[in-house]
């Protein structure tokens, strides 16, 4: 087979180049092994995070030709013919080569809050299958933050990454408001402290999703749909005029108070 140009990007936080690497292709190859060769052979010092080599662990995340893949599931023969560059996710702070460093999502991590059921009847907790399913699909994230490297809030306006969770964490809070047993009511908090109106759904983070997630018309759009209600539904208003209740404030959700 013909050979194979790899061009990598190596540095630090304080800068760094790109370094063009030449290599013969073996057959049925995927980006992360052409990597494994080069520190095996030429750059031993060569910075890489890696895994389970499965596609379900999210480590190996990283650009690949400008855009967001796993290297562990991009096949080299299904790349354009010619040079393939290789660079860390350019939305995270670089460790060193391509190793990023995604601690801004475990901070949003550590905000959500957990699911609140109510106290257990004496029968039991009861759910209809549908129900399950709904949250089912937003459980498949495997935390690779490309949908977060992509999503232009994050990337391009440092201002407010600190009050916005970005698409991998709004699909946690759709699977609990949408779970029927959880009591919380956080559609205050994600529009106050979550940023949740900053989204403009263009769908960039649908797009890389590498387990195939709806997050915009699935988890996105239908939460913006239900803060909207919580905000300004009037006939929502009235019932809970007549129902003496209010809906939740950002600080009560948080904190989640007993139901």
């Amino acid at each position: 087979m013909a050979d194979v140009t790899m061009r990598i990007w190596r540095g630090d936080a304080n800068g760094g180049n790109f370094e063009t690497f030449t290599l013969a292709q073996n057959e049925g190859e995927v980006v992360l092994d052409v990597i494994h060769r080069i520190q095996a052979t030429e750059a031993p010092d060569l910075a890489c995070r890696w895994n389970c080599k499965a596609g379900k662990c999210g480590s190996c995340s990283a650009e690949i030709n400008g855009k967001p893949r796993l290297m562990c599931m991009t096949r080299m023969d299904q790349l354009p013919e010619g040079e393939v560059t290789v660079t860390p996710m350019k939305t995270f702070p670089i460790i060193r080569d391509l190793v990023t460093d995604v601690s801004f999502n475990y901070v949003q991590a550590q905000k959500v809050p957990a699911l609140l059921p109510p106290p257990m009847p004496e029968r039991g907790y009861v759910m209809f299958q549908e129900d399950v399913e709904r949250g089912q699909e937003f459980r498949k994230c495997i935390e690779c933050f490309m949908c977060q490297d992509v999503c232009h809030v994050i990337r391009d306006h440092e201002e407010n990454k600190e009050h916005y969770s970005g698409p991998r964490f709004f699909i946690r809070y759709a699977e609990l408001e949408m779970h029927p047993l959880d009591t919380n009511d956080r559609r205050h908090l994600l529009r106050e402290e979550m940023g949740l109106g900053y989204c403009n759904i263009t769908k960039c983070c649908t797009e890389v999703c590498p387990e195939h997630i709806h997050i915009t018309d699935n988890a996105i759009i239908p939460l913006k749909e239900r803060v909207v209600d919580a905000a300004y539904d009037p006939v929502a208003w009235l019932g809970r005029k007549i129902r003496r209740k209010h809906n939740r404030t950002a600080d009560e959700a948080a904190v989640q108070p007993a139901p």
